[in-house]
């Protein structure tokens, strides 16, 4: 099963409006005292935002939905109805325009899930308005990274990065095992994701009613509206807003991969990717790749396009994922059964899903398993494999100073300029 049609049956009981499942969720957030439950606010209500997290979080008894917000009118006028058919009554307010949910004092926090060029912006807007922030990876750029984990340092705001892949048991165990030498010393690891769409160029078109497209542009260079570029796998694959399935897909597989060698807060030395990129297209990010990165450690890593796997090899053998959440497979039976104790182990125990993690961060003490080191030290990884197959040669990279050592070309990518009035400086 792909990982998009998995989410969607996952979370298909969840989001469908029947009597008992509304009854249901009222009566089990009616069993927290309000006063102990974290308000939020939703931006971005599209099909993972409504699907798989205002689901999710509607299922948690001390949250509580108080907004949602969309730049489609139809969006948010669907999902306001969904939380009011789960809590029975019709408090649940609209909002086009962001900013406004960040207004509000009754929130105390947000869930992003808006286009990439978005993630970083919103979050660094909210965590200075006070809010806490749950959004969806990755990163657009480097600096974004940069700029997320001073903003989250200095207002001391709860972040949780949107990847479900931690709590994952498949991917926690395989980097249990690695971490944790059942392989022997790693040696390779190998990923595999999806190969990216070609997505024909389209003429300009007028502005749908109920949709405020410029708002949806926001930071983003400004194109002329077509009919199909803001639907979510169009979208992906344009520059402007995305890096293609190495960004969308790698998030959830490299950075089980980093996690497997304890390279989630480091990351590569050098990075030489090659990618085939369309021509007069709607895509502009590579959609057949192949990226070969070292690490510190000796590690190889190959990230290629063609599938959803993952496989980590050792000098006592391998272990593998072959597709997504597939079961895993070994070279031999008994790596899958070593059990490691628990004062010793390297991994940390499996953690609840990344919605319920943010709700335990912010009622404390706990933090939540995917911080903003996290996710910028991941999209980092990513950024230089398209950064490489874009300049089209190889990158030695500096993981303490952050640049691409003797490559001005390279280093002028690591960020982008924003549309005006939306700028990373004013936030900072």
């Amino acid at each position: 099963m792909k990982r998009r049609e998995f989410l969607k049956s996952a979370a298909a009981a969840l989001t469908i409006p029947t009597l008992a499942s509304s009854v249901s969720s009222s009566q089990e957030n009616a069993a927290v005292s309000p006063s102990n439950q974290i308000t939020l606010g939703f931006i971005g209500v599209g099909g993972h935002g409504t699907s798989w997290n205002l689901a999710a979080f509607l299922k948690i008894p001390e949250a509580r939905v108080l907004a949602v917000c969309d730049v489609y009118r139809d969006r948010r006028d669907k999902a306001r109805d969904i939380v009011n058919s789960a809590y029975g009554n019709t408090d649940c307010t609209t909002h086009t325009d962001f900013r406004e949910i960040l207004a509000r004092p009754d929130i105390d926090g947000v869930v992003i899930s808006t286009p990439d060029h978005w993630h970083v912006l919103m979050s660094i807007m909210a965590a200075k308005a006070g809010k806490h922030v749950f959004c969806e990876k990755p990163t657009l750029t480097v600096e974004e990274g940069q700029v997320l984990i001073d903003v989250i340092r200095r207002t001391g705001v709860v972040y949780q990065g949107g990847i479900e892949d931690r709590s994952v048991d498949i991917y926690h165990r395989m980097a249990e095992l690695v971490r944790n030498g059942g392989l022997g010393r790693l040696k390779r690891i190998l990923v595999v994701l999806p190969e990216g769409e070609v997505f024909e160029k389209e003429e300009e078109a007028p502005v749908p009613d109920g949709f405020d497209y410029d708002l949806w542009l926001g930071p983003a260079p400004y194109t002329p509206y077509t009919p199909s570029k803001t639907e979510q796998q169009h979208w992906r694959n344009v520059w402007d807003y995305s890096g293609g399935k190495l960004t969308d897909w790698g998030a959830h597989l490299l950075d089980t991969a980093q996690v497997a060698m304890l390279q989630e807060h480091g990351g590569p030395l050098t990075i030489d990717g090659k990618g085939t990129f369309p021509k007069n297209a709607m895509t502009t990010t590579a959609t057949k790749y192949k990226i070969y990165y070292q690490y510190p450690n000796g590690v190889e890593m190959i990230v290629k396009s063609g599938g959803t796997g993952i496989r980590f090899e050792g000098t006592d053998g391998w272990v593998q994922s072959p597709a997504w959440r597939e079961p895993l497979e070994a070279s031999d039976p008994e790596i899958l059964e070593a059990v490691f104790a628990p004062g010793e182990n390297k991994m940390w125990p499996l953690p609840p899903t990344e919605h319920q993690s943010f709700i335990d961060g912010v009622k404390g003490p706990s933090t939540p398993y995917y911080t903003p080191e996290d996710i910028h030290h991941l999209s980092t990884a990513m950024h230089l494999g398209n950064i490489s197959m874009r300049v089209g040669r190889k990158l030695k990279w500096d993981p303490v100073r952050e640049v691409c050592v003797d490559d001005d070309e390279a280093n002028a990518l690591l960020s982008r300029p924003m549309r005006a009035p939306w700028t990373l400086k004013d936030t900072t």
